[in-house]
This record gives structure tokens, sequence and C-alpha cells, in this order.
């Protein structure tokens, strides 16, 4: 959802959007009605719009038409003009647009419109409502036609690499596909004319492989059918042509030999012609206005054809070419024989036969002031940074590129901010960056980056001009920033979060980096005091989320046996403990965190001194957090280190592994039942460590990982990345600034 602000300061802003809290979270695409460009009013309201002199006709819809033009860095200036004289309205030089639909304009990521994966719809009937933003590409789809301000028709690839044609529309922030019935099972390379009055004429390549051809169809784009198919020798995609009447459908053609031509079939008799337009490298023109075929060159003077008697006639304009509109019309750009140039309009008389109207003089391009405005925004209403590879393109297109633009990220839960200048690009006016994800915080020593928490995030940018003059131009909009759970995560940012307790019995947290610059290496990101007092615990562990909220827990058992839990809060502290049982004396180690019945819920074990291992199943309850204990099975006084890792072995459950005194590691994977498989051996030499902790994942491979603690030296502490294999479960170890020259420290590592 839209915020605004009247006032210059962003600090200003996000008190007002902090002080919001019920109008929900959304994606402003594009610029609202008080940014609208905007150029100086026709000085006569019955004065014919303007052609802008130099410019080259950009398609027309059926109030206005469009012109571009070649700025000096070669980006293309699009214009937008009403036939009636109002203002005209520029947009942004996208890479490539199309019309249609009445007075639709769709700025697309490519030059060529069968290539458009990210689209924008503009209604320049009223130039100044929000666009809508279309990614076909989230679809596997490509364009063909635009069929409203909201709603296109488009390739889509199915899930067996088959084209299907589709109508996607876009409501709000939600976007819909509905497939069009009645076409070839293995119809490839569509494209689309105008649509008129809810009908498509599409063309496509049709036929077994070895003999692929042509093929068109009408479509009922409000019933999604076809209701009429012709043959055609070739497909016809890159060359277009289509167009359609309420009594002829036509398209072009290329034959050697032969040259251009224009295909019609008669939609009542069926009866089909060739109209031949000439060689090829005159580069003719050619439109359907009711059953007349308008065409020519920049050579040869307009004429019209009759399609159903053959009649020919002048048209008085000589012109370099000419574009369908979805009333039905065309529009020529040239000049009459004493030179008047412009535009004319094209279109069936009361009688149906055509009449030519100038609609567009040539003249000066209108002298604009552009205000500085921010056009279109694309910042995605829902990121998850575990499918973006931890990053995310933030944009947004500028009315002019002489600007700078100051972004304020603001996580609404915290105020916790990230800001960034972004500069103008080397072209264009979109002005855009990638956030990884972070946001900086204060250390006692120094600032530092940390992985941004969770949550919705008001996302602000004002843009101004280098010079200083005039008004910043301002928008604010909501985004929800989310991670895949991570069990060991206390302050909702996604990464691992390690527990330690001093000497003087002080608890801290370690707030690990969730990705790093570097690959390999697995970084610490800040340190954090919890509190003091933790020295009366004899075992404290990370439970993952037992007590029902979406952050981790821990639970602590005190030297008389009581066992306490800690609910995590979220922002890495956590709530007043809560005893939840007593008698946990019995047991010299637990090990929590792993789900090992595959409820979707952490459970916890615990060996007794007579070395049985009993199954904690989780509740999810905080008040009583496990069930009744299931004994697993004898003989684990063999061991003298249990840790719960989640699943490291590719099955379902989740894992244990286990030390013995001659310090070798044993892996128990999972049955999903809160037993485990026949034991595998890791490997020998892991007594060299004081603590093994199940870490989740590290490395961001979707596999958790195991921190191992307790050496002298440089390195306290060393990462074992998980493989997912269960007869090798991890690779060789790594170092990490974790508890650097701290080996020797800490009593309790969780």
């Amino acid at each position: 959802m839209q915020l605004r602000s009247t006032g210059t300061r962003l600090a200003l802003a996000v008190t007002a959007v902090l002080a919001v809290t019920a109008v929900g979270a959304g994606t402003l695409a594009t610029a609202p009605t008080a940014f609208a460009a905007t150029t100086a009013p026709a000085e006569q309201a019955d004065a014919l719009a303007v052609f802008p002199e130099g410019s080259q006709l950009g398609g027309v819809g059926a109030g206005g038409f469009l012109s571009y033009s070649f700025a000096a860095d070669t980006t293309r200036n699009l214009l937008w003009t009403p036939y009636d004289g109002g203002a005209a309205v520029p947009l942004q030089a996208p890479k490539g647009w199309a019309t249609g639909a009445d007075d639709v304009v769709v700025l697309g990521d490519a030059s060529w419109s069968a290539d458009f994966r990210s689209i924008t719809l503009r209604n320049m009937a009223t130039p100044a409502a929000p666009g809508v933003d279309i990614d076909l590409g989230a679809l596997n789809a490509t364009y063909v036609a635009v069929l409203s301000p909201t709603s296109v028709l488009a390739q889509v690839m199915n899930e067996v690499g088959q084209a299907e044609l589709h109508v996607v529309t876009k409501d709000g922030a939600t976007t819909t596909t509905r497939k069009i019935t009645g076409l070839p099972a293995n119809a490839t390379d569509y494209f689309g004319s105008p649509a008129k009055n809810g009908t498509v004429l599409v063309g496509y390549e049709t036929g077994p492989e070895e003999n692929r051809t042509g093929g068109r169809a009408l479509v009922d784009v409000a019933n999604g059918k076809v209701t009429a198919t012709y043959a055609s020798p070739e497909s016809g995609f890159g060359y277009g042509g289509l167009n359609f009447s309420d009594s002829h459908v036509t398209w072009f053609g290329y034959e050697a030999g032969v040259g251009d031509s224009i295909t019609s079939v008669d939609r009542t008799t069926g009866a089909e012609k060739k109209t031949v337009l000439g060689s090829h490298l005159d580069e003719w023109y050619s439109s359907l206005v009711g059953e007349w075929l308008v065409y020519g060159n920049s050579e040869t003077p307009a004429e019209a054809v009759s399609l159903t008697t053959g009649e020919t006639r002048e048209l008085g304009v000589t012109s370099s070419g000419a574009a369908s509109s979805a009333d039905g019309g065309a529009v020529l750009e040239g000049s009459r024989a004493d030179g008047d140039s412009g535009l004319f309009r094209v279109v069936a008389g009361a009688d149906g036969s055509p009449t030519v109207t100038k609609v567009a003089e040539t003249g000066e391009p209108p002298v604009t002031v552009q205000p500085l405005a921010i056009q279109e925004v694309h910042v995605p209403e829902v990121v998850n940074l575990d499918k973006t590879g931890g990053k995310v393109t933030l944009g947004w297109t500028l009315s002019r590129a002489d600007a700078y633009l100051d972004v304020t990220l603001t996580h609404i839960a915290t105020g916790k901010e990230f800001t960034k200048r972004v500069t103008a690009p080397e072209s264009g006016t979109e002005f855009s960056f990638v956030w990884n994800g972070v946001i900086e915080e204060s250390t006692p020593d120094e600032i530092r980056d940390v992985d941004a928490p969770n949550g919705k995030y008001a996302v602000e940018a004002e843009a101004t001009l280098l010079d200083g003059t005039g008004e910043p131009a301002y928008q604010g909009w909501f985004m929800n920033l989310a991670r895949t759970y991570n069990p060991h995560d206390f302050n909702d940012n996604g990464s691992t979060d390690v527990l330690y307790r001093d000497p003087e019995g002080v608890l801290w947290r370690e707030d690990m980096k969730d990705r790093t610059p570097l690959y390999g290496e697995v970084r610490t990101a800040k340190t954090t005091r919890i509190g003091a007092g933790w020295g009366i615990y004899k075992q404290i562990e990370a439970v993952g989320n037992v007590g029902g909220a979406a952050t981790g827990d821990v639970t602590a058992v005190d030297g008389s046996g009581v066992q306490w839990l800690y609910l995590g809060k979220g922002d890495g502290t956590f709530a007043p403990r809560v005893k939840v049982g007593t008698g946990w004396q019995i047991y010299n180690k637990i090990a929590g965190g792993s789900d090992l019945d595959g409820d979707g819920r952490s459970d916890l074990v615990a060996t007794d001194s007579a070395g049985v291992l009993w199954f904690y199943k989780g509740t999810g309850n905080y008040a009583k957090p496990y069930a009744a204990r299931v004994r697993v099975g004898g003989g684990w006084q063999v061991y003298n280190h249990l840790s719960a890792v989640g699943n490291i072995a590719g099955t379902a459950a989740g894992d244990l592994v286990a030390r013995d005194t001659a310090g070798v590691l044993w892996l128990y994977q999972g049955n999903g039942r809160g037993g485990f498989a026949t034991r595998v051996k890791i490997g020998g030499g892991w007594g060299a460590y004081s603590q093994l902790v199940g870490a989740d994942d590290l490395d961001n491979n979707g596999r958790p990982d195991l921190i191992a603690y307790g050496t002298s030296g440089e390195y306290g502490a060393y990462i074992y990345r998980s493989t997912g294999n269960a007869t090798a479960p991890f690779h060789g170890r790594q170092t990490t600034d974790l508890f650097k020259y701290n080996g020797l420290r800490y009593s309790s590592v969780a």
C-alpha cells in the first residue's frame, strides 16, 4: 500500500509510517495522480494535436498516438499525445513497447514485444492512473497481445514444455491466468493483433516437427475459446501483420520471387485471396479498415483496395508508415500533395468506404518542463531471501535522470533502518540497486552489517534534482521480508544464533551471518549480552520452537533437576522462565531441536545414568512442551556427548550424532517415529572438541550443519557442513571467526 508524505525529510516520513497500523501490505507499482508527468495545455481547445517533428510513429490508440525520438545517449523518448488537443504525456524510455486495447500502452523489458517477460500497462485514456506491473517471467510466459488495462494474452510454457495461450490478469497484488481452449496442442510462437470488442486474432506455428506450418485463430477472450481457424503456409512469427474486421481477417506473408503480400479471408464465405504489395525491399505497410486493405510505402501514395469487390481508391496521402488501432481504423504518418504533413486517420465511413481525416499536424515538440517524479516502482510485495540467493533488486523509474534517490528501509516492528543513496544509471532513468538483506548495527568497537529481521518494512524513496531546484519527489510503500524457518534463530533474521555461557554465568548470543561475501566462509555478525545468572544451570539447550511461537526456544536444567523453558520473543531476547518439569537430574545428556517424528515440531532426547535413551515428543504447548517420555533403547552409556543435528543425511526426519568415549562420532538417522536406524560410523578424532552443536543451515544449501567447539589456539571452533549423504555426512572442517582464541573459555554452548 502506498504511503504519502508532503515533507522532504525521510525521518518525518518514517514517523508517519510507523504510526500506521491498519493499512495492510502492498506494493505501489506506478506513479500516483499527484506525480503524473504533465505538459503545458494546448493553446486552443480545437487545435489539432501536434506530431513532433523528427519523431516516428510508435503506435496508435482510439484516443491518441505514440511518437518516439532518440536522445543523444540513444535512448528513445516516448510521448503519448491525445487527439483532442490535451496535454502530451512523456513516458519513461523502455526497451520496447506495444499498443492496443483502446488506449493501453505496454512498456516492456525487451526490444521485441514477443520477448517481453516483465511489463507495465499504462492506460493513457487516464494517464494519471497507476500503471499495472505484470511479471510474466514468474509464470514462464511471454507477451502476445494486450486485452485491457489489467490483462494481456501470453504464451505460457507448461510443466511438460508445451506452449499454451493464457489470459493473464493482474487484480491488485493478485495475478491470475486462464487458458484459451481450441488451439493445437503443439502450437508455438504465438503472436497477436490488437484486441477489438473482446476478440483477438492470433498466429502460431503448428504441425509435426518435421513439417511445421502456420495457423491463425480468432479468439473469444471472454469465453476463453477459439471461434475460427485458418491455415497458412508459414507461421509469420516476426512479421506480424495480423488484423481483422467484421468482414475479413488478414495477415502478412513473404514469398521469394513474389515479394510481400497480404492474405485475406472473407469471414462469411471463407473465400481467400492474396494481395501482392511488391518487393520486400520497398518496405510496404498495410492495415485493415472494414473490408478495405490500406497499403503503400514512402514512394507510393497510400491506396485502399476493397477485399470484396477489388475496387481501388487513392487516399491522397504519401506515408512512410501506418498503424492499426483497436477501434478498427488506421493512422498514416505522411503528407498530402500540397505538402500538408502530419497524421491522417483512415476509418470506414457511413457507407463503409474509407474516409481520411487529418488528426495531427507536424510541428515543434511540445515545450515541457518535466517535473521530477517517481513514475514507477519495482519493489516486490513479498521477498523470501532464501529463494532469491539472499538478494533482491529494488528499482524506481524517475521522470528525469539528473537526480539522485535516497532510499530508506525501516523495519516496522523495531524501527531498524537501512539507507542507500542511488545515483543515475548510465542510460535511462531507472534507479536501482541490489539489497543483500542487511542493516547496519553498532557494536562497542565498530558498525557492522547484520542480517535484517524478517517482517514488514516501510520502503521509502525521495528523489532530488542534482542542482537542488524544485521540490523532491517522494513515495513510500510496504514490503514483507521472509526467510525459511531456522530453529536456531532467536532474532528472526534467518541466520543461526549461537548461545554460550561465560565463566561468570553470563549468557551471550552470537549472531552468525546468513550469507557472507566470500565463498566458503562462515562469519559472525554481532555479539549480544542476554543476561547474568545462568551459572545455576547444569545443562542449557537450544531446542527449536517448542512453545508454539515462530521463534526458537531454550530449555535449562538446574542443579535440583528442575527443567525451565525460556520462550524466544523473536528479537533475540527471551520471556521470563517457566517451570515445565522436575526430576531431570537423572539425565546426564540432553539434545533438542530436531523433529524426530516428522510432525513439524521439535523433540528432545535424554540419556540417564543407566544408559537408556528416552524420547520426549514436542507438543507445541509452552506450559507443557513435551509429552510423556518413551523409551528408545539402552546402551547409550558408551557416549559422552549427544547433539540433535536435524536432517543431515537426506531422510525425512531429524538425526542425532553421538560421540563415544574413544572420540568416534556416530550418526543415528531418525526413522520418523521417534526412533533411529542402525548407527553409522562417521569417524574418529572428535574427542578434540568439548561440545558439538547442531547449528541448522549455516551455508544456505538447505541442510543443517554442525559447530565443533573447544580447541586451544587461534580457532576455538570449526564448522562441519553437511553433505546429505549418510555414509559421509560431513565435509572436512572449515575455520570460522566464531570463538576465536576462546575455545576453552565457555562451559556451555548451544
